[in-house]
C-alpha cells in the first residue's frame, strides 16, 4: 500500500535543482491532498569569521528580504500549477540548513516528507561544506524524495 504524505516540506535555495523539487513537491501535494511548505535556510555559518563585522543591521534585513522575494515566487508557482493558497506556506529560518532541515524544522511542523533537489552545490562547494541533500537523507526525521534533473537539461 502506498504511504500518503499529508505535509511536504521542500527546502529550496535558488539552483535548478530547488526549482525541480518544487514542481514534484507540487505534484505530490496535488496527489495527497496534502499541504506544502516552502523552506528556505539563511546560512549562518556565512555571517561568521572574517566577514562577520562587515554585517550591519542593513544587510542582513536584505537577506531576508532578498529570502522572501524568491519565496514568493516559489509560492506563485506552486499557486500557479493550482495548488490552493491554503495549500502552500512559505519560511525563512537562520542557521546551518543541514540541520534545519533535517531536524530542527520537522520538530515544529512534523512534515511526512521532504522533497529536495539533489545538490544546489558546486563540486567544490560540495568537498568543502557538503552536501545539505546527503546530510538530509542521512538524518532527516522523515521520509526524503531526492529530485535530480534529467539528463536533458
Amino acid at each position: 500500500m502506498m504511504h500518503e504524505y499529508q505535509r511536504i516540506l521542500v527546502p529550496v535555495d535558488g539552483s535548478k535543482e530547488a526549482d525541480l523539487a518544487v514542481t514534484r513537491a507540487v505534484q505530490i501535494v496535488q496527489q495527497n491532498q496534502a499541504t506544502l511548505d516552502i523552506l528556505n535556510v539563511l546560512d549562518t555559518r556565512q555571517f561568521s569569521g572574517s566577514y562577520g563585522n562587515l554585517l550591519t543591521h542593513d544587510v542582513i534585513y536584505r537577506i531576508a528580504e532578498d529570502s522572501k522575494s524568491y519565496l514568493d515566487e516559489m509560492q506563485k508557482k506552486a499557486l500557479a500549477a493550482g495548488l490552493k493558497e491554503d495549500q502552500v506556506k512559505i519560511h525563512s529560518r537562520f542557521g546551518d540548513p543541514k540541520t534545519v532541515i533535517a531536524l530542527d524544522f520537522l520538530k515544529d511542523y512534523h512534515e511526512d516528507l521532504i522533497v529536495i533537489g539533489s545538490t544546489g552545490l558546486n563540486a567544490v562547494e560540495r568537498l568543502l561544506v557538503g552536501s545539505v541533500s546527503a546530510y538530509v537523507t542521512r538524518n532527516a526525521l522523515t521520509d526524503v524524495m531526492v529530485v535530480r534533473p534529467s539528463r536533458e537539461e
